[in-house]
């Protein structure tokens, strides 16, 4: 006579076994369908890893060569030849057109976007530069300040500010002060001094060695009088 022990051993291998058959009916019965899977998987990865290398990146190559024209352009204040081309090497605008998917596209749109504004062109200047996905964490602050700008210079001030603010979180002394500076003209300009105390103290105390830092106290000076007025 077994075992109780021994019986559930038994019904312990019982399962076990009608487990793995299933497993293996199932992997019989389903033998393509799991070949396929793994194979378009295996196309998946070398079909990227293709894509990358074949089209990808001799399509960035040719676009950051593109691009090197519009910079020097752009660098040389000529904002128009940096957009449009000089006849010979293209613009901006045609490496955004051609090669946009690119990184050097990508990069293209921040210059084009700049270049828009120093043109005073403010609505094109923030659509170029809103399609701009910046990886570098300055540059995306410069681009954010920048479509500031242009809200600001079309009137639209609280859209303005929203920009500033976003681009003042930086937290760097390269381009925090400019913008928290930016911010508090225009809390003077609408009348709320309290705020604009704020920026310019925030400037004050965590940016001592900034260049808007030298002439600070009188922005705050001048803050506190309209406050308490």
């Amino acid at each position: 006579m077994s075992s109780p022990n021994t019986n559930k051993a038994e019904d312990n291998l019982a399962q076990v076994e009608s487990a793995l058959t299933k497993s293996e009916h199932f992997i019989e019965n389903n033998q393509k369908l799991i070949i396929g899977v793994v194979l378009g998987l295996l196309v998946l990865v070398g079909g990227y890893w293709g894509v990358k290398k074949f089209i990808l990146q001799p399509r960035n190559l040719t676009a950051q060569s593109q691009l090197f024209n519009a910079q020097r352009y752009f660098e040389q204040d000529s904002f128009r030849l940096a957009l449009d081309g000089d006849g010979n090497a293209v613009g901006l605008l045609s490496v955004i057109d051609n090669y946009g998917s690119t990184k050097a596209g990508n990069l293209a749109n921040c210059y084009a976007g700049l270049s828009y504004l120093k043109l005073g062109e403010y609505n094109k200047a923030i659509e170029y530069l809103k399609d701009f996905s910046a990886d570098d964490e300055l540059l995306k602050y410069v681009a954010q300040g920048a479509i500031g700008d242009a809200y600001y210079e079309l009137g639209q001030k609280d859209k303005a500010l929203d920009y500033y603010k976003d681009a003042a979180d930086g937290d760097n002394d390269l381009t925090a002060p400019a913008y928290l500076m930016k911010i508090g003209y225009i809390y003077e300009e609408i009348g709320n001094y309290d705020n604009a105390l704020k920026a310019y103290k925030n400037i004050k105390e965590k940016y001592k060695t900034s260049i808007e830092a030298r002439s600070i106290d009188k922005y705050i000076t001048r803050a506190e009088l309209k406050l308490n007025k």
